[in-house]
């Protein structure tokens, strides 16, 4: 069996009961004994990541589980993430079921609790489990990282490949490059940052794409969007440059300054980035919009030049502010990359003209408040983007 949603209903049914019956109570002991047997059917090692409206097993999204009731109680209690690393006993598993009551109950639970249950096989907490910071465990926690960064770096690759084959946009793969970026992201609190740093320059649509992904979900949680809506805008980050598949690599690549005919080839990317969304799939609407204006300027400048004076959508001024940041905080085959406070400071001469006020404040808040953890992409990791 391999059906985490069989186990997180005995796992919550377990939970409920332990406030009705005390222990050795006969409907306590069966409902655990479900519970084990749900649970010793899951592969080994596994991770279930509980998030405020929806659960990840492994990497993959638990559509049954989505909007479960347990789901917040367990967020709220800083219990976010559950890894089995080996097969348990029952009495290891009792043991876990204990901890996890103890958590509920009193909300805290100290380091040297945390590194218990390391020993039982089972670890829970926080995602990243309860703030165990010994070399051992950020040793691991970085190399993790890295694994995640790499495969999603690969998945969005082949993503880009796709539209420039096929024309279509694949949806659920943007989805799911998210949905991991967003599990990165929780690993500790403050919000962890997790950026790539490019290796190569043909890298950079790719790199670039992902971390405005993450730039962007970490400015809409600082400003208080829903989960459901900052995903959302963490595609439209990840999807933003899509159009750039019609750019020669050379015009990309290029260390000087581009002619005009180049530029213009350039420009184009926000209208084709558009077209192909909106012809993918109706749920693209926002990541359409967001493509299409998040190089139109708060005052009108930009690019693509609008018909008549309007306002831009809040995700694409989000958008907007993240992706000057990244693009400037990276090296170019034109220029180093800025020092992040003179970037800071480029885009707060710029508020009000070309950027919102309100959003670089708070993004720079967030950037100030976070970790912005650089993770450079082994070479095997790293083949250029073609």
């Amino acid at each position: 069996m391999n059906d985490p949603i069989a186990f997180l209903h005995a796992f919550a049914h377990v939970l409920g009961l332990a406030t009705l019956y005390p222990e050795g109570h006969p409907s306590r002991e069966r409902a655990i004994d479900a519970a084990f047997e749900a649970l010793d059917g899951l592969p080994v090692p596994t991770a279930i990541t509980v998030l405020d409206d929806e659960v990840v097993f492994g990497r993959e999204r638990v559509r049954g589980l989505r909007s479960w009731d347990w789901g917040p109680r367990l967020v709220h209690a800083g219990i976010q993430r559950i890894e089995l690393e080996r097969r348990v006993s029952r009495d290891e598993f009792e043991g876990f079921l204990q901890e996890v009551l103890l958590r509920l109950s009193q909300g805290t639970v100290d380091t040297s609790e945390a590194r218990q249950m390391r020993s039982l096989g089972i670890r829970f907490g926080a995602i990243d489990l309860d703030g165990v910071k010994d070399d051992a465990t950020w040793a691991e926690a970085a190399a993790t990282l890295d694994v995640v960064l790499g495969e999603e770096a690969e998945t969005f690759r082949w993503l880009l490949h796709e539209v420039q084959s096929n024309g279509s946009v694949p949806l659920l793969e943007a989805e799911a490059v998210v949905r991991s970026l967003s599990v990165a992201m929780c690993t500790d609190t403050p919000m962890v940052l997790p950026l790539l740093k490019l290796k190569e320059f043909d890298q950079y649509t790719t790199t670039h794409s992902l971390n405005v992904s993450v730039l962007s979900m970490a400015l809409a949680e600082t400003l208080g969007f829903r989960s459901l809506d900052v995903r959302a805008i963490g595609v439209a980050g990840l999807l933003h440059d899509v159009g750039k598949v019609r750019i020669p690599i050379e015009i990309l690549t290029k260390p000087g300054k581009l002619t005009d005919a180049e530029r213009e080839v350039m420009n184009r990317h926000p209208v084709d980035g558009a077209q192909y969304l909106m012809e993918s799939h109706d749920d693209l609407g926002l990541a359409a919009t967001v493509a299409y204006e998040h190089h139109i300027m708060l005052n009108g400048g930009g690019y693509p030049k609008l018909h008549y004076a309007r306002e831009c959508a809040t995700a694409s001024k989000l958008v907007h502010v993240c992706d000057v940041f990244d693009a400037l905080s990276t090296t170019r085959p034109y220029r180093a990359a800025w020092p992040m406070d003179d970037t800071f400071a480029y885009l707060e001469v710029r508020a009000g003209s070309e950027f919102d006020a309100d959003l670089v404040a708070a993004f720079i808040r967030t950037m100030k408040q976070g970790r912005a953890q650089i993770r450079m992409l082994t070479d095997d990791r790293s083949a250029p983007q073609t």
